[in-house]
């Protein structure tokens, strides 16, 4: 089994740094030997042994229509003819930009970038522009790329790795990174009463997607915003994973909290490399070229990631109901998980919202990064390997979220439930 894979990452070991390109690609939290894949469809994945598997993971979430969509690939062929980038203005970009406004609360204006990690660097990079202040708050277990003053406290890879330091990241930029535990609102008024006036901003995983799937409890994003109105603070929410997966308008949209700047990446691309940040005039008119707050980008609103992009945004405004049957679909799933893991007396927690979920084993309630890293993750090792051999490809970490694509059928989700009936049974040898 897995033959091909296991000839590749060895030659890949030789050529590549772990033999993977993306950290938590590498199954370093769940051991074995990560999977190549060759081709996708839909709901599927194809590995390069002719395997199939159902796909939740869905490229970390940027599949939200399902792999290889026929409008999508077409979009894209059609503008490859044109050129793969021109380093000039196109006005496709003005397009996206403008269908971005449209969708999304609160926001007059989009700057494009080639990555979520750009997207996040950029907007603190403007909030401290904009606040002529230094310091930030962000929360243990949120990851907002791997940009230096982000990599203090973060979730997804590092906390798979449990990498507790990062090496490269020196002492005085983390000094000006404030870390909070997530829905802790007390914790964060504590920091700012601490740092009178030298906090530029608060960036926030509305839901955060990087320890786990883990929703906000009550009063928390409304409580920071309060906070960032009372002194003079910068929200930003970071939106890679839920702009455009939980609502049309995202988690502003969700939860209605207005944030100053918002990120975005993955969906907006289509499955192609991309980013963006994005605000109200006031505050985006500081960017240069219009202010003096730098950024750059030579591949930034590159026209296939943008046509690509364009295309899954405009199906999603003119298809609303796809949230719909996104969440009918998760709320199936869910059901059908607990119901088969409460059967075995297995203990858990599975947390959800919009097309996301995940699947922790603890008897306790997770809302934060110290609850997710308390959870059995022995357990979820074997339930994900078990999974694995019975063709259901899930996040192979236990610190990340699941992401659905409307791609799944009933049959999908029925499979998905009867193969973790048959995984718990095949792990608890019972």
């Amino acid at each position: 089994m897995y033959f091909q894979s296991k000839l590749l990452f060895e030659k890949a070991q030789e050529l590549i740094p772990g033999g993977v390109n993306s950290p938590v690609r590498a199954f370093k939290s769940v051991g074995g030997t990560p999977i190549f894949m060759k081709h996708a469809k839909g709901a599927y994945m194809y590995d390069v042994d002719g395997a199939r598997y159902l796909d939740y993971i869905n490229s970390w979430g940027p599949m939200i229509l399902g792999h290889a969509y026929e409008p999508v690939v077409k979009a894209i062929q059609e503008y490859a003819t044109y050129s793969t980038s021109f380093g000039t203005p196109t006005e496709l970009e003005i397009k996206v930009a403008e269908q971005i406004v449209k969708m999304v609360p609160n926001i007059d204006q989009v700057r494009m970038v080639n990555s979520g990690t750009e997207a996040c660097m950029s907007a603190l990079r403007l909030a401290r522009g904009y606040t002529g202040r230094n310091k930030f708050i962000k929360f243990e277990g949120n990851y907002h790329g791997h940009a230096d003053a982000f990599l203090v406290s973060a979730g997804s890879g590092v906390a798979t790795l449990n990498i507790q330091a990062v090496p490269g990241v020196t002492q005085a930029v983390s000094e000006d990174t404030l870390t909070a535990p997530y829905n802790n609102l007390p914790a964060v008024e504590q920091l700012i009463a601490d740092n009178p006036e030298q906090i530029a901003a608060i960036i926030v995983e509305p839901v955060a997607g990087n320890m786990g799937c883990i929703l906000p409890q009550p009063g928390f994003l409304e409580g920071l915003r309060q906070l960032c109105d009372a002194n003079g603070i910068l929200l930003i929410f970071d939106e890679v994973m839920t702009g455009f997966r939980l609502a049309r308008g995202g988690a502003q949209e969700l939860f209605n909290i207005k944030a100053d700047l918002v990120t975005f990446g993955k969906i907006i691309g289509g499955g192609m490399p991309v980013g963006a940040f994005a605000g109200r005039r006031e505050i985006m008119q500081h960017i240069a070229p219009a202010g003096k707050v730098y950024q750059a980008g030579t591949l930034s609103g590159n026209p296939i990631a943008m046509i690509a992009g364009y295309t899954v945004l405009q199906i999603l405004d003119e298809h609303p109901v796809i949230y719909s049957r996104l969440e009918e679909k998760k709320d199936y799933l869910v059901k059908g998980m607990r119901e088969a893991l409460g059967a075995a007396g297995i203990v858990h927690q599975i947390n959800h919202v919009g097309s996301m979920l995940s699947v922790h084993f603890a008897e306790y309630p997770i809302i934060d990064f110290s609850a997710a890293s308390g959870a059995s993750n022995e357990l979820f090792k074997r339930f994900f390997h078990a999974m694995l051999e019975r063709g259901v490809y899930l996040p192979p970490s236990a610190f990340e979220s699941w992401f659905l694509s409307n791609a799944l059928t009933q049959e999908d989700l029925d499979f998905t439930i009867d193969a973790t009936k048959k995984a718990i049974k095949a792990i608890t040898n019972s």
